[in-house]
């Protein structure tokens, strides 16, 4: 039996807020195996989000355990997470965070360069060339749009070849034509890299491609019984 990608133990999430302290997530335990797609859906404030980042190492867990491909990721200090994010990990997020004064070319370039990649600037043109903005290479991201900058960003994730790919929200602010498109690009990217795909998502019908789908509520996994007792 191979070692989950990702290994969440009793996980909980608290975090300081005007009133005092909030419990975001409560002794979250799940395991997402190699090259699967997860989904993870619920309403909004239900901790979605804080999940994903509590996986990529952009926000540390109050307590429990948190291993990736083997690391575990509670032990790891800033520097630590960072290359370990950089060398394993590609993270999309519902605001695009290209860099405005860089091009399409060089945003995807950037990680591979810091990675140390001699070939970063042909690699980021393969990846651009993927998503169909061989064209757009030399634009800023001022110049293009949204559903452009979405595509440069799912590039820049792709570019490093990331064992663990990592989507919040990736059609949260696209239309919904732009953001189908988005999606299969997605979906396209990890059939080809064999990367293990997390997504946080509204959306039930894209949720439902996913190999499989967990529901949060109040910042803890929903199980089936609580949901037919409703």
């Amino acid at each position: 039996m191979t070692d989950p990608a990702l290994s969440l133990d009793r996980v909980s999430l608290t975090l300081d807020g005007n009133a005092g302290p909030v419990e975001i997530l409560h002794s979250v335990s799940l395991e997402v195996d190699r090259g699967q797609t997860l989904g993870l859906v619920g309403p909004s404030g239900s901790g979605k989000s804080s999940l994903l980042m509590l996986m990529g190492g952009l926000e540390a867990a109050t307590s429990g355990t948190i291993t990736a491909l083997g690391q575990d990721l509670t032990a790891m200090d800033e520097d630590g997470l960072a290359r370990f994010r950089r060398d394993n990990m590609g993270v999309v997020f519902q605001s695009f965070h290209l860099i405005p004064t860089m091009t399409a070319l060089e945003n995807v370039a950037t990680p591979l360069e810091l990675a140390g990649h001699r070939d970063a600037f042909e690699r980021a043109e393969a990846e651009l060339e993927a998503v169909g903005l061989a064209h757009r290479a030399g634009h800023y991201p001022g110049q293009m749009s949204g559903g452009e900058q979405q595509r440069v960003a799912l590039a820049r994730a792709a570019a490093p070849r990331p064992a663990i790919l990592l989507a919040d929200e990736p059609t949260g602010n696209l239309d919904e034509t732009t953001g189908g498109t988005i999606i299969d690009l997605l979906f396209g990217l990890r059939d080809r890299h064999g990367a293990t795909l997390v997504m946080v998502t509204h959306a039930l019908e894209l949720a439902r491609r996913c190999d499989r789908v967990v529901r949060l509520r109040d910042g803890r996994i929903e199980t089936p019984e609580a949901r037919a007792a409703e």
